[in-house]
């Protein structure tokens, strides 16, 4: 199942300038979700994040990552029109820079769901180079 921009808006609350996922092309509600971010040099952060050596900040990309974790959550029934907050983010390593050109592949996996406080780890790649992995942990409210 691919979903374009507007079938995102339908799952997760995001906006410009922070919908940071342009497609997701394969979704296992509940449990994972593979998604896309073509990075512009016309990002807004770019006007700050560098001026002279643009740079997608590493915070950002973790962003990324959760929002097509939050997708694959949310697709869930037991889960729809609910909200889902960063409880922590564990184990985050920035492998490479991510630039302008770069299209990002979000590998999102739902490890744990407890009640309301889950576990999920997540990989960045560009082409089949891992830029960033992390795990986080949410909260779903």
């Amino acid at each position: 199942m691919m979903l374009e921009i507007e079938d995102i808006k339908k799952i997760i609350p995001h906006r410009s300038p922070m919908l940071l996922i342009d497609r997701v092309d394969e979704i296992n509600p509940g449990v994972s979700a593979v998604g896309y971010k073509a990075v512009s040099y016309n990002e807004p952060f770019f006007q700050g994040h560098f001026p002279d050596y643009p740079v997608m900040p590493g915070v950002l990309i973790v962003e990324a990552i959760a929002q097509t974790g939050a997708v694959a959550l949310l697709s869930c029934e037991e889960f729809k029109n609910k909200l889902v907050f960063f409880g922590g983010i564990n184990k985050a390593k920035f492998r490479k820079q991510v630039r302008p050109g770069c299209v990002l592949r979000l590998e999102t996996e739902v490890v744990k769901i407890k009640g309301t406080v889950g576990i999920g780890v997540g990989k960045a790649y560009v082409e089949d180079t891992l830029m960033t992995e992390v795990e986080f942990t949410f909260v779903i409210q």
